[in-house]
């Protein structure tokens, strides 16, 4: 009867480990308001990636309860891309809770090869300057390679994740990576389980005294043998473009944070 408790046991603590994690990370889309947020003007992505992405940004944005948004322009006017991103805020009006509201924007200016990422209200505090420039690093070398697909993907996950994390402190910490976080689950149900299942058939009485001889107790030998050494390596992030971070105040009085730089 103890063996079919600690089973059930097992059961329940690998299904809560594995479905209440899946569940939080891949959401689900219909939760996720379905309005436009990819607004590629200089026609870099396909109609079937151009949707994909339109669906991840909606799924994720409506998870931290921001608006993801991605705006291409081949800038016909010539305008400075910082600029462009405000005039954008103001004029659409974006924001998962309200109009003006909960936002962050990329967009590129492929005239001139500028990219600026914002983010407003909730994601001004969340994702700072500092933050949206290591997001720009991380996705400057696909843009350099012309993968604007695999670049807009990073964007959208890695704002997504940086969204859950609280601000003032390194969100590429591994204490936050949803890896991580599983593996520790499953380490710490693993003990439970081994636990329940150890003990499901009785206690054990005999230990390691049970057959020893106490009465010639002692230490026959001990030293200490060197095996070897373990050297390893890092590798550590470098951009490969240039740029600068700072946000500023659209012409309608939203101040915002900011990076900006070369791809």
């Amino acid at each position: 009867m103890k063996r079919h408790r600690a089973v059930l046991a097992v059961v329940l603590i690998m299904t809560v480990m594995f479905v209440v994690p899946v569940g939080m990370i891949s959401g689900s889309a219909s939760a996720a308001a379905s309005k436009k947020l990819i607004y590629d003007e200089a026609g870099l992505l396909s109609p079937e990636a151009n949707e994909e992405l339109n669906e991840l940004a909606n799924q994720y944005g409506a998870q931290r309860e921001t608006d993801i948004i991605i705006v291409t322009s081949n800038n016909p006017d010539n305008e400075d891309v910082m600029r462009m991103t405000e005039d954008f805020y103001d004029e659409h009006a974006p924001g998962y809770d309200k109009p003006h509201g909960n936002t962050v924007i990329l967009t590129l200016d492929m005239r001139n090869r500028q990219i600026y990422l914002a983010g407003f209200y909730k994601a001004e505090h969340y994702l700072d300057d500092s933050r949206l420039d290591k997001i720009r690093n991380k996705i400057s070398g696909n843009l350099t390679d012309g993968d604007y697909e695999g670049a807009f993907r990073k964007y959208i996950v890695t704002a997504y994740n940086y969204l859950d994390v609280r601000p003032g402190v390194n969100p590429d910490n591994i204490l936050y990576k949803t890896w991580f976080q599983l593996l520790v689950s499953f380490g710490i149900g693993g003990v439970a389980v081994w636990s329940m299942v150890r003990n499901a058939g009785g206690r054990v009485t005999v230990n390691g005294q049970t057959y020893m001889d106490s009465s010639s107790p002692g230490v026959v030998q001990r030293g200490d043998q060197y095996l070897h050494t373990t050297t390893t390596s890092r590798k550590i992030e470098r951009s490969s473009s240039s740029g600068s971070s700072g946000g500023g105040t659209t012409s309608g009085g939203h101040s915002h944070s900011g990076s900006r730089g070369s791809f």
